[in-house]
């Protein structure tokens, strides 16, 4: 198992607040609205689409959102919070835009999943990098080193 600086590291540019900022808000949102608008984002749009125990995955989803984008939206532990958002990203896409893709095509596809593809790609982006200067990994990674 790593160790918890090995995954805080990061020696990103401050530019990755940018990235950051709006993934983790766009999470956060999102997460907000399934709570707010459960018919329309939440429990009634997981039972239209076939998603299972719609009443209990959509709070499920929307709890991991907010708390996923919060650490994202913050750069603490960004690696970490990447993962369970890239894996709904990935139902979202296979279970909403593969559809479109097989019925419609890929253009309808491209235009309907472009949020999809610029959240998955972002999330991707600071997998890779971390958080970037201008976080709290970075502050925890330059405690742990000794900076």
């Amino acid at each position: 198992m790593p160790k918890l600086s090995a995954i805080t590291k990061t020696d990103a540019p401050a530019a990755t607040l940018i990235i950051r900022l709006m993934v983790g808000a766009v999470f956060v949102s999102e997460g907000i609205q399934k709570f707010l608008n459960p018919a329309d984002v939440g429990a009634g749009r997981f039972a239209k689409i076939g998603l299972p125990s719609p009443d209990v995955l959509a709070p499920f989803v929307g709890c991991v959102e907010i708390v996923c984008g919060s650490l994202v939206l913050f750069g603490i532990l960004t690696r970490l919070a990447t993962l369970p958002l890239l894996i709904v990203m990935a139902t979202a896409i296979i279970t909403t835009k593969v559809p479109i893709l097989q019925q419609s095509g890929f253009w309808k596809m491209a235009h309907e999943g472009r949020t999809d593809f610029s959240m998955t790609m972002g999330l991707i982006f600071l997998l890779m990098v971390g958080a970037g200067t201008i976080s709290w990994d970075a502050r925890r990674s330059a405690r742990a080193s000794g900076g």
